[in-house]
C-alpha cells in the first residue's frame, strides 16, 4: 500500500470536491484540500529528493552523491563499535575463561583442512633426494600414490592429537590473552568489510537505504497531509470571523 500517494489522492479529491461544491462548504473542503495536498506533496518531494537528483534543486540526490561518506561511515561503524580492539580483547578473553575446563575443539577444522600440499611435498622431498634415482626404478611418483590416503588420515590423526593435547592448548590459550592476535583478526576483519564496502556502487547504496527507510518516511506525506488539512481547515474558519 503506498500511503503517500493515497494520502496526495485524497488531498486531491478535497480540492477538486471544493471547486464544485457550493458555499459555505465551498470554503472549508477547498481550504482543506490545498493545505493537505501542499503538505504531503511537499513532504514527499522532500523524500523523493533524499534518493534522486532533481534538475534545478541543489541539495537533492544527497544519498548516492555521498555515498563514499555513507561507506566510510558503515566502516567507521563496523570496526570501531563492534570489532574495536577492546572488544575483541574481551571476547578472547572470556572465550579463554569459559573454555578454561574444557578443550579448545580444532577437530572441524582439521578435518575441512587440505593435507594434499603436504603429501606433495613429501614427495617432492623423496624424489630430489639420494633414493629418487632408486625410486624411479620403481615407477617413479606414481609408485606412492597408494600412500597418498592413508599418508592424509594418520596426518590429520596426528595434527587432531597434537591439537587437543594439553601443551598446545595451554599455548592457545596464552596466545588468545596477548594482544597481538586480537590485532592481527581487527586487521583482517578491516580488509574484508573495506573490500565489500569498496564493492558498493551509489545505486546500491541507494537501494539499501530505501529499503530500510522508504515505507517508514512515507507515514511523514501522511502526517504532512492531515496536519495541512488540518491548518486549512482552522483557516478556513478564520476567515469567517
Amino acid at each position: 500500500m503506498n500511503k503517500s500517494l493515497i494520502t496526495n489522492v485524497i488531498a486531491a479529491g478535497l480540492v477538486a470536491t471544493g471547486l464544485v461544491v457550493d458555499a459555505p462548504l465551498r470554503d472549508p473542503i477547498l481550504s482543506t484540500g490545498l493545505f493537505a495536498l501542499a503538505g504531503g506533496v511537499t513532504n514527499w518531494l522532500a523524500i523523493h529528493m533524499l534518493f534522486e537528483k532533481v534538475p534545478g534543486l541543489y541539495g537533492s540526490g544527497v544519498i548516492s552523491a555521498r555515498f563514499e561518506d555513507f561507506k566510510e561511515g558503515i566502516n567507521a561503524l563496523v570496526m570501531e563499535q563492534f570489532f574495536s580492539k577492546e572488544n575483541l580483547d574481551r571476547f578472547f578473553t572470556e572465550m579463554v575463561a569459559d573454555d578454561e575446563q574444557h578443550h579448545l575443539d580444532f577437530s572441524e577444522v582439521i578435518e575441512q583442512t587440505d593435507i594434499g600440499p603436504a603429501y606433495d611435498s613429501l614427495v617432492a622431498t623423496i624424489v630430489e633426494s639420494s633414493f629418487g634415482s632408486m625410486l624411479a626404478m620403481f615407477g617413479g611418483e606414481e609408485a606412492l600414490v597408494p600412500l597418498k590416503e592413508p599418508f592424509i588420515v594418520k596426518m590429520k590423526a596426528s595434527i587432531n592429537d597434537i591439537a587437543h593435547s594439553d601443551s598446545f592448548q595451554k599455548n592457545v590459550r596464552s596466545k588468545l590473552s596477548s594482544g597481538p592476535v586480537s590485532d592481527d583478526i581487527q586487521q583482517q576483519i578491516s580488509h574484508v568489510v573495506t573490500s565489500r564496502l569498496n564493492e558498493l556502487t551509489p545505486e546500491m547504496v541507494k537501494d539499501i537505504i530505501q529499503t530500510m527507510i522508504r515505507e517508514h518516511l512515507g507515514w511523514l506525506v501522511v502526517w504532512g497531509g492531515i496536519f495541512g488539512g488540518l491548518i486549512g481547515l482552522v483557516a478556513s474558519q478564520l476567515s469567517f470571523l
